[in-house]
């Protein structure tokens, strides 16, 4: 078992920042690969970003590419999503995901440890 709890979340003006967390705990952290989702109101659950086990490679939607982050410290087991230059359309639940999937998955059900979620909301 993976444990996640996310956090982060909050009210920010369009082009602000937010960086939210993901901390881990349970089995071994580094076995698993950990991405990003969101979720707006009435829209599907979308990938967002993923970093592999080793950190070394992160892959993004196209959309967040160049304003979003994804890195992760094996010293304090967490996995953290830096957003710049937030737009109103990046505001929804987001939630991190585990997989042991080796290669890169966009599908949530292919991840099968979440963190609870944490609401990002952005004005304009």
């Amino acid at each position: 078992q993976v444990q996640l709890v996310d956090s982060g979340g909050g009210l920010v003006q369009a082009g602000g920042s937010l960086r939210l967390s993901c901390a881990a705990s349970g089995r071994t952290f580094t076995n698993y690969a950990i991405a990003w989702f969101r979720q707006a109101p009435g829209k599907e659950r979308e990938f967002v970003a993923r970093i592999s086990w080793s950190g070394y490679n992160t892959y993004y939607r196209d959309s967040v590419k160049g304003r979003f982050t994804i890195s992760r410290d094996f010293a304090k087991n967490a996995v953290y999503l830096q957003m710049n230059s937030l737009k109103p359309e990046d505001a929804a639940v987001y939630s991190c995901a585990a997989t042991d999937a080796t290669v890169v998955v966009r599908t949530s059900s292919r991840y099968g440890y979440w963190g609870q979620g944490t609401q990002v909301t952005v004005s304009s």
